[in-house]
């Protein structure tokens, strides 16, 4: 490590994510942004001079910076995460993590011949909702968690499925709050834009993900229904709310009966905080004491195996609507 610093830092890709990436680095204490690199020079210049940096080829980047984070396409994570740790870097690589289970396999097991950390950019894990609800899991025994993550048609190309793109995120919630065996799973989509999956676990418990690129309200919602409560969490208001204590009563009114259903609601105190900011500084601590990240590899290529799996199906369930036509 750099003597005077926690960490010398970079930035492999600085387009739509990675822009961010280099701006939260270069605002942290205790770390110096040495260098970004992008293959669109013009791109690299511009977010080097908004974050105090300069622009590196790939190879010098390497040399001087102890971490980096990856920002370039999915198709070149593999390739460039390898140049990363057989150099030693230390490497958060944005969701997905990799484009088949070899490629990540074949990280993960590079990462610890060369004692390096890798963490995948599941930002969700970050979220200070989710971070809140970390102190309210373990005291539930889970029902059902019902996911909603839905949003207008993009104004650029995106090669990725709605299930790579969107869904990926709470797939890894999902496996996150429930650790149990897969007994069913059903998944419907239309086309890219469109997909819902059902999830039931080994304990009974049961998953509901439902992803969207047509929607034209923004929303991203988590539901947990669980045998003390109902959590719900709005990713983008940051909030939590926790439902207690159904109070139903028959109300007499002016010699009329009416029904009232009240709920006891908790609202718990959730710091609101960036949660790429938190993601980051939650990997440069497991740089710097050797612990796991909050998010691993073997996670990251979990969540992927998953998405391989839902496309698989929705698309086999769409080919065979077309033989029935």
């Amino acid at each position: 490590m750099t003597t005077n610093i926690d960490a010398a830092v970079g930035v492999i890709g600085v387009g739509n994510m990675g822009r961010h990436h280099a701006r939260v680095y270069r605002e942290l204490p205790n770390t110096e942004l040495v260098g970004v690199y992008d293959v669109d020079t013009e791109q690299a210049e511009s977010v080097a001079e908004k974050c105090g940096t300069i622009v590196r080829e790939l190879d010098e980047l390497l040399d001087t910076a102890d971490v980096v984070s990856i920002a370039v396409p999915t198709e070149y994570h593999h390739e460039m995460a390898t140049k990363c740790i057989q150099r030693g870097v230390h490497t958060l690589i944005e969701k997905p993590f990799v484009l088949s289970r070899g490629e990540g396999e074949e990280l993960i097991e590079m990462a610890e011949e060369n004692d390096v950390t890798i963490q995948v950019g599941h930002i969700e894990r970050f979220n200070p909702a989710v971070v809140a609800l970390r102190n309210i899991i373990p005291d539930l025994d889970i029902i059902s968690v019902t996911a909603r993550r839905l949003g207008p048609p993009l104004d650029r190309q995106m090669p990725d499925s709605v299930v790579k793109d969107l869904m990926i995120h709470d797939l890894d919630i999902l496996f996150w709050l429930i650790n149990e065996q897969i007994t069913s799973m059903a998944a419907f989509g239309g086309k890219h834009e469109y997909a819902t999956v059902d999830f039931q676990f080994e304990d009974g418990s049961i998953g509901s993900l439902t992803a969207s690129r047509v929607t034209q309200q923004k929303v991203r919602e988590l539901e947990i229904t669980a045998q003390q409560c109902q959590v719900v969490i709005d990713y983008i208001d940051q909030t939590v709310e926790i439902y207690r204590h159904s109070l139903p009563e028959y109300i007499e009114s002016d010699g009329e009966i009416r029904y009232r259903h009240e709920s006891i609601v908790e609202r718990p105190m959730v710091e609101n905080t960036e949660p790429l900011k938190n993601e980051i500084t939650s990997f440069l601590s497991s740089v710097r004491t050797g612990d796991e990240p909050v998010v691993t590899a073997e996670d990251g290529l979990q969540a992927l195996e998953y998405v391989f799996d839902i496309e698989q199906r929705i698309a086999d369930r769409n080919d065979r609507k077309k033989e029935i036509k």
